[in-house]
């Protein structure tokens, strides 16, 4: 009844040859390939066998016609209509057209789709049949378009809904991993012919257990749609059902003698219950429970199960995350060099096959990969890297050390001593030479800022300060967490090679400074503009207290460019309470009003402010102030925060103060404000206006962060001027003298 039949199979880019060689094993005859397709001839048995057991596929489709020289939507109708509809549309089926590709008239792939249905519907009229009803959700049939360089290919899509879902799967959790291009992983992996030996298989980050499961239905010689209820060809006018029901039947038959058969035993672990959860239900879903096991574990304590032959090595495939943010990155450097320690500890011989898409990441393994495959995975360039696992071996891997589990959050520098029989910690022996440098370097930091921290009290200071040009990073320290800001490296410098120092960084820093990597947030530093220094970068809400001499202060160092703390800052806020007791103390561009806290407290024996006001035109910081306001009990019918223009504020204001803190932007063209501010064009103003508002005995403290400020000469003539920079920076900032300028100005005195 069926010729030969024109098929067209979809899939993910970078599997074509794979799907290729599939279709041959299916019986379809496979032909030239394309992006993302492969075309074949075929049977119609072999097309519903495609359909059921293709691991590869998103689609089968049947071609009815290729079509060259479309560019108008006229053209695109016509050919339409020239196809005879009635072979392949039921009269009471439902349909829909999906439409891929465009030309220069055809733009819009709905528009497209409009078209194509337009043009069948041309068709089905004139040969007297009833218009068929619209359904963009679950046609009976989907009619397949794709116009590229003005060939337009139609055809009867038989799959229905792509051929990925499965259906075991109902929570896809965060970026989940779409089933066929996991069962690419794994056959690019070589499982296949590994699972016909019944070689073990274990994910160490199995998520809800996507390649597990994939690989399960492998070993067990399961069609990965068996369990599917209906595909596009049951829609079809041309459908065979005896045929497609030999072919469920053998099928089953199939599935019900792999399961007794299959010996492989097949591990996911995860540190999420909820993840665990779904892995388990997907399983049963997919009909194979009984094949695999799932179990909770960290990988920082991976480790192969015990029931495992150590002579028969395995499979070891995972999809780990990527860091698409910066911020998760220290956690991931750790994560990825904890597992190239723990499976060179306990799965030596066994084959590797990680799927990432940051192949940097993939180097702190500390193995090399003798295959690497590029893939997609949804829109991100991923790669699959292919590896055999060695020995341990000192030196092999720029990790760190095996024993990273320990929640580690002092900050003491004793990392990299040598251990009581002489030799190295093992943390610095997996450490590249560039690491260690670093890692020397940030222990020497520590010791010569330990006296000054054991003397001031201080737990929050600038550790390291783009000490080594290689290393262009901010390392600050807040309690037992740490700040990294990467400095954005210039053009002049690979960007590869700065990936790689930025992971030698992440992967020192909390075994010199003993914290958990989860406390290590890193962020990328560049100039800011206008709204985005108040922008949020995150929304974790993570913030926690610190102290400052008498100031509680909550600081967040995740969700903003800032902290919340401006920690070179310290002892001008400092001084600031020193001044302050007894006076009317005023804070202009207050951002999150540290140091009206500080002058609201004073010193122990005297007391603060008499009262204050903060003034910044941010909601966000704003709040932030009254939040340290609450956290130190002040009382805000005395200290009060404005939000305004700081400019327009000391234009109408007519309040005196005996003390003023005015520390602007170097820049800044919000919004919010009138103008624009440049710092040096305009502080004349600015300070001008702050005097208007300051008693005669009173002080201003004038502060800004333009390494190359002037204070303009006029200003001078006007008032009595005294810089203090050198006073205000104490020794964990003293490397960076000019990364603020502070002066004392008062008015002259009246002869």
């Amino acid at each position: 009844m069926h010729e030969e039949l024109d098929i067209l199979a979809t899939c993910p880019r970078g599997i074509e040859m794979l799907l290729a060689d599939e279709l041959r094993e299916l019986g379809l005859e496979p032909g030239k390939t394309t992006v993302a397709g492969v075309n074949a001839k075929a049977d119609l048995a072999a097309a519903y066998r495609a359909c059921l057991w293709s691991r590869l596929a998103n689609r089968i489709i049947v071609c009815v016609a290729r079509v060259d020289g479309i560019e108008t939507a006229e053209q695109l109708r016509d050919a339409a209509a020239a196809i005879d509809w009635q072979q392949h549309l039921p009269s009471t089926a439902t349909m829909a057209v999906d439409f891929h590709g465009r030309s220069e008239q055809i733009r819009h792939t709905r528009f497209g789709a409009q078209t194509v249905k337009d043009g069948v519907v041309d068709r089905l009229l004139a040969s007297g049949v009833a218009r068929p009803n619209i359904d963009t959700h679950e046609p009976d049939l989907r009619l397949y378009a794709h116009l590229h360089r003005g060939r337009l290919t139609l055809g009867i899509d038989l799959s229905g809904e792509s051929l990925h879902r499965r259906g075991y799967r109902r929570d896809t959790g965060h970026a989940p991993l779409k089933e066929n291009l996991a069962a690419a992983l794994l056959v690019r992996a070589g499982w296949p012919e590994m699972a016909r030996r019944h070689a073990p298989l274990v994910d160490p980050m199995c998520g809800s257990g996507t390649l597990l499961i994939e690989a399960g239905l492998m070993a067990a010689d399961i069609a990965p749609n068996l369990n599917r209820q209906r595909f596009g060809l049951h829609g079809w006018a041309q459908h065979d059902d005896a045929c497609w029901a030999e072919l469920k039947r053998e099928a089953l038959a199939r599935a019900s003698i792999g399961r007794k058969r299959c010996q492989s035993l097949m591990f996911g672990f995860d540190e999420s219950p909820p993840a665990l959860s779904a892995a388990n239900a997907n399983a049963m879903r997919a009909g194979i429970p009984a094949l695999m096991t799932f179990q909770g574990g960290s990988v920082a304590r991976f480790s192969r199960p015990r029931v495992l032959n150590p002579e028969e090595p395995g499979l070891v495939i995972t999809n780990p995350p990527y860091g698409e943010r910066i911020g998760e990155l220290p956690e991931l450097v750790r994560l990825y060099a904890d597992l190239g320690q723990r499976l060179k500890a306990e799965f030596q011989g066994w084959r590797l096959a990680m799927f990432t898409a940051n192949p940097d990441l993939g180097h702190r393994l500390g193995m090399r990969a003798h295959k690497q495959y590029a893939l997609k995975n949804g829109p991100l360039d991923a790669r699959l890297l292919l590896m055999e696992v060695g020995s341990p071996t000192p030196g092999a891997s720029p990790g760190v050390a095996q024993d990273s589990s320990r929640n580690r959050v002092s900050i003491s520098g004793n990392a990299g001593e040598e251990t009581a029989d002489g030799e190295a910690t093992q943390a610095e022996s997996f450490r590249s030479q560039g690491a260690q440098m670093f890692a020397n370097r940030l222990e020497k930091n520590q010791r010569k800022l330990r006296k000054w921290l054991k003397r001031s009290g201080e737990s929050c200071y600038r550790l390291y300060d783009a000490d080594m040009p290689e290393y262009a990073l901010a390392i600050d320290v807040y309690g037992d967490h740490v700040h990294v800001q990467e400095y954005a490296a210039p053009k002049s410098i690979d960007a590869s090679q700065a990936q790689k120092r930025l992971f030698d960084a992440l992967g020192v820093i909390p075994d010199v400074l003993e914290v958990d990597p989860s406390r290590v947030v890193i962020k990328r530093r560049k100039r800011q503009q206008g709204k985005s220094q108040y922008q949020k970068h995150g929304a974790s809400g993570q913030r926690f207290e610190v102290r400052e001499g008498r100031a509680r202060l909550w600081v967040n160092l995740r969700d903003y460019l800032d902290t919340g703390l401006f920690l070179d800052h310290r002892p001008v806020r400092r001084m600031l309470a020193e001044m302050a007791p007894g006076k009317r103390f005023l804070n202009l561009f207050c951002y999150t009003a540290s140091a009206t806290v500080h002058a609201a407290l004073g010193t122990t024996e005297q007391g603060g402010a008499s009262d204050s006001v903060s003034v910044d035109m941010s909601n966000t910081y704003l709040d932030w102030a009254r939040d340290n306001f609450a956290l130190n009990r002040l009382d805000p019918s005395r200290h009060r925060v404005v939000r305004d223009d700081c400019l327009r504020w000391l234009e109408t204001a007519g309040s005196e103060f005996d003390l003023i803190f005015m520390d602007p932007p170097t820049f800044s063209n919000s919004k919010k404000m009138d103008d624009t501010l440049d710092i040096q064009r305009d502080h004349p103003r600015l300070v001008r206006l702050a005097m208007q508002r300051l008693a005669a005995d009173g002080t201003l403290v004038f502060s800004n962060n333009q390494r190359r400020f002037q204070v303009d000469a006029s200003l001078a003539e006007e008032f009595e001027i005294k810089e203090i920079s050198k006073q205000t920076f104490d020794p964990d900032f003293a490397r960076r003298p000019d990364l603020h300028h502070c002066f004392l100005i008062r008015h002259r005195s009246r002869a």
